[in-house]
């Protein structure tokens, strides 16, 4: 067996090192001062359609209000998302409606998520969707197992 000297091996700091470099020596600026891809060309990069806009909360449904229910629309690579964020207290014991997306949100078709939920007999989530009449519907809810509480903030769906 031989050792390797020291000038032989390639430790991990010298392969950052070099792969930092590189780029600065092909461009001729510091990656500190280059400008995002995502700003010379905002078609690659993540757009906001229609920024964060209130729900209207159905009957019985009550947003936080530190954390109010919203709704938005992203476009990422050419395909559009509808996200929600927000936490809500309700008493969900069947299907039922969570409210209504505002006005400048129109879905073309239906769209759904999976959102979590107060963990009641091992059940820690529920299904919400968005239909084209902008109505913002629950899902899995039983008068044995009643939905008291959602967080939205995981609901990203593919909107078109």
């Amino acid at each position: 067996m031989t050792k390797q000297s020291p000038s032989a091996s390639t430790s991990r700091r010298s392969l950052l090192t070099a792969a930092l470099a590189a780029p600065v020596a092909a461009v001729g600026v510091p990656l500190v001062t280059a400008a995002p891809a995502a700003a010379a060309d905002p078609a690659d990069g993540c757009q906001t359609v229609v920024d964060w806009t209130d729900i209207i909360p159905a009957a019985g449904v009550t947003p936080n209000a530190t954390a109010p229910i919203q709704a938005r629309v992203i476009r990422l690579a050419g395909t559009e998302f509808l996200q929600f964020r927000g936490t809500l207290t309700c008493n969900f014991t069947a299907d039922g409606t969570l409210g209504t997306l505002p006005a400048t949100i129109q879905p073309p078709k239906l769209t759904r998520g999976i959102v979590p939920r107060n963990n009641s007999y091992g059940i820690n989530a529920v299904r919400v969707e968005a239909n084209t009449a902008r109505a913002i519907k629950v899902y899995g809810p039983q008068a044995s197992n009643p939905v008291t509480w959602m967080q939205l903030d995981s609901f990203s769906s593919v909107m078109r």
